[in-house]
């Protein structure tokens, strides 16, 4: 299983929401985080004076999924959060060792996977 971790514009965070659904994505976590990459943070300006945010507000989305989904994740979010913009955000992709739901104890793929969906009909949408 893998770990997507998504940075992306706050204002982009509902078509990537709704593309991850289509896609059959059951799961995610969504945190506000502050951060600069190449844009440096931006220039504003307050009652005539000018000063520097240094931290620039995104989004972060945390999907865990087979290996198999990861291209479709990838995919999916570029296509949503792509602005073509210098500050569209980045996809970060790391391994995950095991999931334990914590009210079952279900371990990995059950334990991320929709509870309403057979095994059966949770592999029919890899």
């Amino acid at each position: 299983m893998k770990k997507v971790e998504v940075i992306i514009r706050p204002h982009k965070l509902e078509e990537v929401k709704i593309a991850l659904v289509n896609a059959g994505i059951v799961g995610m976590s969504v945190s506000e985080v502050r951060g600069f990459g190449r844009q440096k943070g931006q220039t504003e300006h307050y009652r005539g004076t000018h000063y520097v945010v240094d931290f620039i507000k995104k989004v972060k989305v945390e999907i865990v999924v087979e290996d198999v989904l990861v291209d479709r994740v990838v995919e999916k979010v570029i296509a949503a959060a792509r602005t073509g913009e210098v500050g569209d955000g980045k996809i970060f992709i790391s391994p995950v060792e095991q999931v334990v739901r914590i009210r079952t104890g279900e371990r990995n793929q059950e334990a991320v996977g929709d509870p309403t969906l057979s095994t059966s009909q949770s592999r029919m949408l890899h």
